[in-house]
Parts: structure tokens; C-alpha cells; sequence
């Protein structure tokens, strides 16, 4: 089937969502070895004056942002401005403390540096503060000797893997997004960690579920240790222009162009070479989760497979998902790239990005 085909099927799909109410507004971007098959924008961007979704409206992505974060830094091992093995305490020393010196690059972005855990007072006001947040996690005791356990690192990922990428490099993560990713492709506008005041009014509104919010992990538990009560996303707290203008790179606003430019396809431009993309994508860790509590796989930086749970071949597929529902992966195989964005704040509903996904395996042969 044709590229004509995918697309009416992915039209389809975003009308029905909305006029169900399933949705409010959607942005849908899908692009295979390099071709624009859907970039749809549709829905109400700010339900309070009907503002409507356009090609311009910047969506909060929550942890779809990892695997841009996670991005960044495989670009710079590409460069060699980093290395995988780089100790963070070579580059942070206070960080070495409590027996984290030996906490590396490579097991932050695999989620084995055993550093998860926040404080339980902490709040957004906290997040927004970048040095405040590396001096928690300079402090902080280490769960597991780095590297011998998995746990998903919620919200520290993003300040762990910043700082040590400033102090290595002497630049910030999102001074490198800007330079060395979406500049040079064009997108410096759709993708960030913290939003420039001047974008802010493009921003979705994020609108609450009508449906009763789902209570929160146990208190005193691994996953309420790893996201404070005072941190937990919510559409609230995706609506704040403090938490949205900050740099906070376990969360942000994303586009599908860049997972297409990892898979080389954007005007002959590949962000990283074949064997490295292979490397990012191939399954580095199967086993417990010590913070979420269930059996995971994962790569490295990205959660493995294709989200919407459409079958892949193993390590082919790679990307990222939101706690707000929203999307992101690329298929090596495929040569598929694909973003959904959404401002109907439900928590951990992939029902929509599975749809779109399964129109995607379908149309795209």
C-alpha cells in the first residue's frame, strides 16, 4: 500500500478520536526513509478559547523526552565530545560521594546508576532549580552499586545526564540540542527541553481527564520515592510556565523529524553512524525493574519495540513514551519515524498511539 493510503487511514483514526471525545487536540507526524507520509494537526489546542491545534503548537511530551535527552548524548559520543565509559565524578567530583565514583554515561542512560530517588518534600519549584537539583543528587546514597541493577530513573535521569554532559562539554544539553540536533534540521522552534518565553503561547493547554485520576504509587514505595507526590505530572502541573520554560530533560516538547534523522533520512543527514544506531537500539538490559516493580526490557537510552505494540524485530525498533500518552519511536527496519502529541492528560494511555501505530503496520508494507 501506498503512502496515500497510511495517510487517510491516520486521518481517519485522529477525526474519530476527537469526535469521541477520546481527544481533545492531536499532532501526528509519521515519516518513512525520509518522506512526509502524515503531519497532521487537528482539535482544540486551549479548550478555554477554542484556540484550534496547528503545525506550530508545541504539546508537553513528559518522558517522551528521554529519548531526545538520550539522543543528545549519542550525538556527542559520535563526536567524540563524550565517551560512554566517562566516570561522572571525573568530570563532577562532588558527585562521587557515598560511593557513586563510579557511576558512568553509560549506566545513566541505562537506567543503572541506582541514583532514582528525590527527596520526599520535593516540588516543581525544586525541578526548576538546576543547581539545586544536582547538589540533591551529589548528596544523595546511592540504591545499588551502579550498574549491577535496573530501576527507571523517573526524574533524575534528565539532571544526571545534563550535568554531567555540561560539565564534561562546558555547554548545556539543550545548547547542544539546539547546535548539534534540531538546528541543523530545521526544527529549532518544535523541540525542547525548556520552552523560550517567546514560544510559551504555543504551547497546548493540557486538559484533566474526565475520569477519576489514577491514585498514585504507595507511599514510601520505590516509584514514590523515584516521583514525589509534589513532581507527579498531572495536567496542572504540564500547565505551568515555570515547569514548561525550565530545563527539566526527563521531560519536554518533541517532534517525529528527529527519530528520523537518527535513522539517517533527513536530507541525507544522519545524527549517528549505522553501527552506533544498532547499538542504541538493540536490547541492553532484560529483567526487574527495582523502581516500578514489574519486568522490563530495555535499550540504550530508550525503551525498546515499537510503543504501540506492533510486533518488531528485536532491536530494531526504539523510542520513548509520556506519562501524558504522548509518543515517539523509529523503526529501523521499516524506516518508519513516528510522533503522536496529545493534550488529553491521561495517565498512561497509549490507546491512541496503539491505533495509530496499527494503521501504520498496516498501510506501510
Amino acid at each position: 500500500m501506498d503512502d496515500e493510503t497510511a495517510r487517510a487511514g491516520i486521518e481517519a483514526v485522529t477525526q474519530d478520536l476527537l469526535a469521541s471525545g477520546a481527544e481533545t487536540g492531536l499532532q501526528v507526524a509519521v515519516i518513512r526513509n525520509g518522506r512526509v507520509v502524515a503531519d497532521i494537526a487537528a482539535g482544540v489546542a486551549d479548550a478555554r478559547t477554542g484556540a484550534a491545534v496547528s503545525g506550530g503548537t508545541l504539546f508537553y511530551a513528559a518522558s517522551t523526552a528521554k529519548g531526545v535527552a538520550s539522543s543528545v548524548a549519542h550525538v556527542l559520543v559520535q563526536r567524540s565530545e563524550l565517551g560512554y565509559d566517562l566516570r561522572a565524578a571525573d568530570v563532577w567530583p562532588e558527585f562521587g560521594s557515598h560511593g557513586k565514583d563510579k557511576v558512568t554515561l553509560r549506566h545513566v542512560l541505562l537506567h543503572t546508576a541506582g541514583v532514582p530517588g528525590l527527596p520526599p518534600d520535593t516540588t516543581a519549584d525544586d525541578l526548576c532549580d538546576w543547581d539545586r537539583m544536582c547538589a540533591v543528587l551529589a548528596a544523595q546514597r546511592p540504591w545499588w552499586e551502579p550498574g549491577t541493577r535496573f530501576g527507571y530513573h523517573a526524574k533524575t535521569f534528565g539532571f544526571l545526564l545534563g550535568e554531567i554532559i555540561r560539565r564534561a562539554t562546558g555547554r548545556t544539553i539543550s545548547a547542544h540540542l539546539r547546535e548539534l540536533v534540531t538546528g541543523p534540521l530545521g526544527i529549532g522552534d518544535e523541540v525542547h527541553f525548556g520552552v523560550p518565553h517567546r514560544l510559551l503561547p504555543r504551547v497546548a493547554r493540557q486538559v484533566a481527564p474526565g475520569a477519576p485520576v489514577p491514585a498514585g504509587p504507595e507511599p514510601g514505595s520505590p516509584q514514590a520515592q523515584a516521583m514525589p507526590r509534589g513532581v507527579r505530572p498531572d495536567a496542572d502541573y504540564a500547565n505551568r510556565t515555570d515547569v514548561l520554560a525550565a530545563d527539566i530533560p526527563s521531560e519536554g516538547t518533541m517532534a517525529a523529524r528527529l527519530y528520523s534523522a537518527l535513522l539517517g533520512h533527513v536530507d541525507g543527514m544522519a545524527l549517528v553512524s549505522r553501527q552506533r544506531l544498532a547499538a542504541m537500539a538493540a536490547v541492553a538490559f532484560t529483567g526487574m525493574d527495582e523502581v516500578m516493580g514489574f519486568p522490563v526490557e530495555w535499550a540504550f537510552g530508550y525503551s525498546p519495540g515499537r510503543i504501540g505494540g506492533v510486533p518488531s524485530r528485536r532491536g530494531s525498533a526504539f523510542g520513548m513514551v509520556g506519562m501524558n500518552g504522548s509518543a515517539a519511536y523509529a523503526d529501523i527496519d521499516s524506516g518508519v519515524a513516528v510522533a503522536v502529541m496529545r493534550n488529553r492528560f491521561t495517565t498512561g494511555d497509549l490507546t491512541t498511539v496503539a491505533r495509530i501505530d496499527r494503521v501504520i503496520a498496516r498501510t506501510l508494507k
